[in-house]
């Protein structure tokens, strides 16, 4: 019997006027980065705010977390708000374990500030 294929990296995007929110679904994998950096990057000019929300994501790597420091770094120089909700153990471990953590505003449940 073959090993079950993991799902690849998928995001869905809900538009709120100048604030959106990107559903990260999947592994956030090197190879998939430009999935989430290509469309997210896209709304930066015409958002003043943007919530990741990782609530789906079952796992990141180093590219992964690659790829959120440079929407960050992006969404500062176009003077939009990058926001990470619902994020789990093992990515929050991630940032804390890499100093990244303060760097992001993180929100929880009904987008309270943590």
């Amino acid at each position: 019997m073959p090993a079950s294929v993991p799902p690849p990296f998928t995001l869905e995007i809900e538009d709120h006027g100048s604030t959106a929110v990107i559903r990260c679904h999947g592994k956030l994998l090197a190879g998939s980065t430009e999935l989430l950096h290509a469309p997210v990057s896209q709304l930066l000019p015409t958002h003043q705010r943007l919530i990741l929300d990782l609530a789906d994501l079952t796992h990141m790597d180093s590219m992964g977390l690659g790829s959120l420091v440079r929407l960050y770094v992006s969404s500062r120089k176009h003077g939009c708000e990058l926001e990470l909700r619902h994020i789990g153990k093992k990515v929050r471990d991630l940032l804390i374990m890499t100093n990244l953590l303060p760097a992001f505003t993180i929100v929880g449940e009904h987008d309270i500030r943590m």
